[in-house]
């Protein structure tokens, strides 16, 4: 009888600047967000695994693509947003919804976060803490509101805010140097950004991934996080960007600020 290897996840590089997530147990595989089947394939193939569930938590095609392609090759559940057309969804999720996936004994329970899109769904492991939030939240940083509210992005994110602290956070994009650097001009006097972004620097120039990242972290260096700080809010009113006190006001402000930001 083969001994059960811990879980892992494996960043699978694609496009300029996207993170393929691929937990697995060296024999058993789901993959998250598979916006290309090509990497997919490869890395299946480079660590001899089965791959038997794809997650989705979007449906933009950077997270979505590849998904026929790998049902091309095989039969797998498709677990997808319950309010997202998505071709290839066999088992659409809302809030409350659980995902059990038998061969890797893990059970993952979902959010609804909308706000970079109206669907947007995360995916939740308590044992370990794992989050897999699309393009909700980055390390420093949010989605940007392309179907959603500013008020529905600011539930969303207080949903993912409010998980343990040591809740790694596997986004799906390598953006936390540039979202450090406009962490550091949204509140120029939080030293744990600017420490982060001398790290992450670093790491960057090592030629090593940034993520995943954790809540505590998050809450420590996130201005999107942070938005109801006074210093930020405080800036952002001397900027002219905000009128009023408004939290939600503040970080609709901050994110049409992080939109332009160079």
């Amino acid at each position: 009888m083969s001994v059960r290897q811990p879980l892992q996840v494996t960043a699978i590089p694609a496009f300029a600047d996207n993170y393929l997530w691929l937990i697995h147990d060296q024999q058993h595989a789901a993959v998250v967000d598979p916006g290309d089947a090509a990497p997919v394939e490869a890395a299946l193939a480079s660590l001899d695994l089965t791959l038997d569930a794809i997650l989705l938590t979007h449906h933009h095609a950077d997270h979505a693509g590849g998904v026929l392609q790998l049902l091309a090759r095989r039969k797998v559940p498709v677990f997808g947003p319950a309010r997202e057309a998505i071709a290839g969804i066999s088992v659409p999720l809302s809030e409350g919804d659980r995902v059990s996936l038998p061969s890797l004994s893990l059970e993952l329970s979902v959010l609804d976060v909308p706000g970079h899109t109206a669907g947007h769904i995360a995916y939740v492991a308590t044992d370990p803490r794992w989050l897999f939030c699309g393009d909700t939240l980055f390390a420093g940083g949010c989605g940007r509101l392309f179907e959603g509210t500013p008020g529905q992005m600011t539930q969303s994110l207080a949903k993912l805010a409010a998980l343990p602290d040591d809740t790694l956070v596997y986004c799906a994009h390598e953006y936390t140097v540039s979202n450090l650097r406009f962490a550091i001009a949204a509140e120029p006097g939080n030293e744990a950004v600017a420490g982060r972004l001398a790290h992450e620097q670093q790491r960057r120039e090592r030629g090593e991934a940034t993520v995943p990242s954790s809540i505590g972290l998050e809450r420590l260096t996130n201005p999107f996080l942070r938005y109801r700080e006074p210093k930020i809010i405080a800036g952002l009113q001397s900027a002219g960007r905000l009128s009023g006190t408004d939290p939600v006001a503040a970080f609709a402000a901050l994110r049409e600020w992080k939109n332009t930001y160079r």
